[in-house]
């Protein structure tokens, strides 16, 4: 996961030290996609091979993995208000219950499945796979706080909140540094330039987020909130409840002779 998340950080981040690619447009990323997609699930199917064979998790964990993907992928086809759909929910809940691996690995393969489904593969989708593997992922380093269950999802929501706002900023990355001239351009800039220095950089994709995503990301970061706190506990009594019963810690066993 360290090294997926290593290579989906160069993904968003190289245009802007390669300033050559801006003539190619969007086209730069249409060729690097297909090949960040499979190197991003060969990834993926490393970490669940590699943890069977650690015995970090067991073949019925897996399973319940398959099982979760399938229903996030489905509940991304149903439509939402304002764009939102329910892609995060189960990566945030599963990720804080089981951990950052399992979360990042359902976030990624959660996208990837919807995609295939809905039809939305493009070059933005190993884009959308890392950024919903980092909601995941980050899901499963919140402390473990002794908390009642509601107060336990009330922190979730404003967790899957933040997460929603986050995921946004996160994605528009990946096609802003091309849109030099283009649209998002208000009176105070807001588009890449170049050689700008990095405080104009982020003050001007500031300004591109606030005229562009805010309103969706918006209702993305109450949907998730909303859904977490209605449904949240419950789930996570389920998701817990197969750990339990799927899953198993190693203890050292200590041995004693008794020499006559």
């Amino acid at each position: 996961m360290t090294v997926a998340s290593l290579i989906g950080l160069g993904a968003f981040l190289y245009p802007f030290f390669l300033p050559s690619l801006a003539a190619e447009g969007m086209a730069a990323h249409s060729n690097d996609a297909p090949l960040l997609t499979v190197v991003l699930l060969a990834l993926c199917m490393t970490a669940v091979l590699s943890n069977l064979a650690a015995r970090q998790m067991t073949s019925k964990l897996v399973a319940v993995l398959g099982i979760l993907v399938a229903i996030s992928a489905v509940l991304r086809a149903i439509p939402g208000p304002a764009g939102f759909n329910a892609i995060f929910f189960l990566p945030i809940l599963a990720g804080y219950a089981y951990g950052p691996t399992f979360g990042f690995l359902l976030g990624a393969l959660s996208l990837l499945v919807s995609a295939f489904i809905g039809g939305g593969v493009g070059p933005w989708l190993p884009y959308q796979m890392f950024a919903t593997g980092w909601m995941g992922l980050l899901s499963g380093f919140l402390p473990k706080f002794p908390l009642h269950p509601r107060w336990e999802a009330i922190l979730l929501a404003a967790w899957g909140g933040i997460m929603g706002l986050i995921f946004g900023a996160i994605m528009n990355i990946w096609f802003w540094p091309f849109m030099q001239g283009g649209a998002g351009v208000t009176a105070e800039g807001g588009t890449y330039e170049a050689g700008m220095s990095a405080w104009q950089a982020l003050r001007n994709y500031a300004v591109f987020y606030v005229v562009t995503s805010l309103w969706w990301d918006a209702a993305r970061a109450a949907g998730n909130a909303l859904l977490i706190l209605l449904f949240g506990s419950a789930v996570l009594r389920v998701l817990r409840r197969f750990k339990k019963r799927f899953g198993f810690e190693l203890a050292p066993v200590v041995t004693r002779l008794t020499v006559r």
